[in-house]
């Protein structure tokens, strides 16, 4: 029989809020010695988002993959190891097929036998339930950033950048150069003709780059006039 410990962290400000990696270790090495066990070792998850599905993360490969009749699994607490209460019942279930217990510390111990299933099924749900709670509060927040134009990473979009208030703000020069490229477009001008021309300017774009900016002005205009 061998014990293995499962521990993840998403962010780094998972670990400022209790949730460090060092704290759920020493929870699984602390409920082993209780119950007489030695862990042979704790597979860490640094820096994966706990909507992957066990199986899709690197260590939680290696994790299953090790698994054996009458080794034990254990991790601090249900979201640490399972992305939603689909993902828990088909692990488990698939686990205690193989023999393999499965110890949830947040849920008491093992939940692959009698009415410790029951609890994890039901504390699954619910996890489930304030992930997606969580999920649509994000998606509330975005959208009415969006609204407001406020700028939410990753790429800015051409004829923009970003303001001291963290605003999206239109750029002169490379609005002018939209409406020059709309105009070319318009005046029967192939994409990669505009793109060498906007690139002899001093904006490196290709012929993909010139349509999607071209169809992504185009997209705002509609909205812009609603605005107005």
């Amino acid at each position: 029989m061998s014990v293995f410990g499962y521990v993840r962290v998403s962010t780094g400000r998972q670990a400022e809020e209790g949730e460090s990696l060092d704290v759920q270790e020493r929870r699984i090495r602390g409920w082993s010695a209780s119950e007489g066990l030695e862990v042979d070792l704790i597979h860490v998850e640094r820096g994966v988002s706990g909507a992957k599905p066990l199986g899709e993360r690197p260590e939680g490969q290696k994790l299953l993959a090790a698994l054996k009749a009458g080794d034990v699994l254990i991790a601090p607490k249900l979201d640490r190891l399972f992305r939603s209460a689909l993902d828990a019942l088909q692990v488990t279930t698939e686990l205690q097929r193989r023999g393999v217990r499965v110890v949830l510390l947040d849920l008491g111990g093992d939940i692959t036998n009698g009415l410790g299933k029951v609890f994890f099924t039901i504390a699954a749900a619910f996890a489930e339930a304030e992930r997606d709670r969580i999920r649509e509060r994000i998606t509330e927040v975005k959208a009415d950033q969006r609204q407001r134009n406020r700028y939410l990473g990753g790429i800015v979009p051409f004829g923009f950048k970003v303001g001291e208030r963290g605003e999206l703000v239109e750029d002169a020069d490379q609005q002018r150069a939209i409406r020059d490229m709309a105009g070319m477009r318009a005046a029967g001008q192939s994409l990669r003709t505009i793109a060498v021309t906007m690139t002899a300017r001093g904006f490196k774009l290709t012929h993909a780059g010139v349509a999607k900016i071209i169809t992504a002005a185009q997209e705002r205009a509609p909205a812009r006039r609603t605005a107005a």
